[in-house]
């Protein structure tokens, strides 16, 4: 993924508004932060591994007050506009932003500068390929705790035709299966977008207490 042109954030992204994750940004870092306050799970760092516009990225930073956060956005046309924003909460945090696509980010060599507690990857994997999908997985499994992901799968791109006349000619079609399937090697799916990391964390060690809701170990 090299990162889309103009056309692609005109063509899709013309009533930002309207669109999840960036007209509900709110709701969506409310239900992250509700859910880790309950099990008592600090968020102390975040990466964002695809920020786009950065309303998703600048809404959970203001929440979490990270002390060190990353965006990653390997559009020349959106990274532009997201950093003319003010994305930091407080100046103490520490914010680095990368105009590159995941696989670069994945490719870094690994430091304590490349974890983090929280990831957010949302509308990502479905432009980037099966190859880069299973080169990357594994590293971000490595590097961060916890990810949360949206993703369309093929029955969900289906619907966008039908029920909102919008056809993403750059999304792959994929199944829910092959989503599973990938993510399953790597993570534990431990609420409604929320992957565990099953290089940190497995049944006795994990913070999410209600096992009965693990699923993909």
């Amino acid at each position: 993924m090299t990162g889309f042109s103009s056309e692609y954030w005109e063509e899709n992204y013309s009533e930002p508004e309207s669109m999840d994750c960036i007209g509900n940004a709110k709701e969506h870092v409310e239900y992250m932060r509700s859910v880790f306050a309950l099990e008592h799970i600090d968020i102390s760092s975040i990466i964002d591994l695809g920020f786009g516009y950065g309303h998703l990225f600048q809404r959970a930073m203001k929440v979490f007050i990270p002390y060190k956060a990353c965006g990653i956005e390997p559009s020349k046309y959106a990274f532009d506009k997201a950093t003319k924003k003010k994305l930091k909460p407080v100046d103490s945090t520490k914010l680095k932003l990368y105009n590159e696509s995941i696989e670069k980010w994945c490719s870094r060599a690994s430091s304590k500068q490349n974890y983090f507690d929280l990831g957010i990857c949302t509308s990502v994997m479905q432009y980037l390929t099966e190859d880069q999908l299973r080169s990357v997985v594994p590293v971000l499994a490595e590097r961060i705790k916890y990810l949360y992901i949206t993703v369309p799968t093929d029955k969900e791109l289906d619907k966008q035709v039908t029920d909102l006349d919008f056809y993403d000619k750059y999304a792959i079609r994929r199944s829910r299966e092959f989503y599973h399937e990938l993510l399953f090697k790597n993570f534990t799916n431990v609420g409604n977008k929320i992957w565990e990391s099953r290089k940190h964390f497995n049944e006795e060690s994990t913070f999410f207490g209600d096992l009965l809701y693990r699923f993909g170990e």
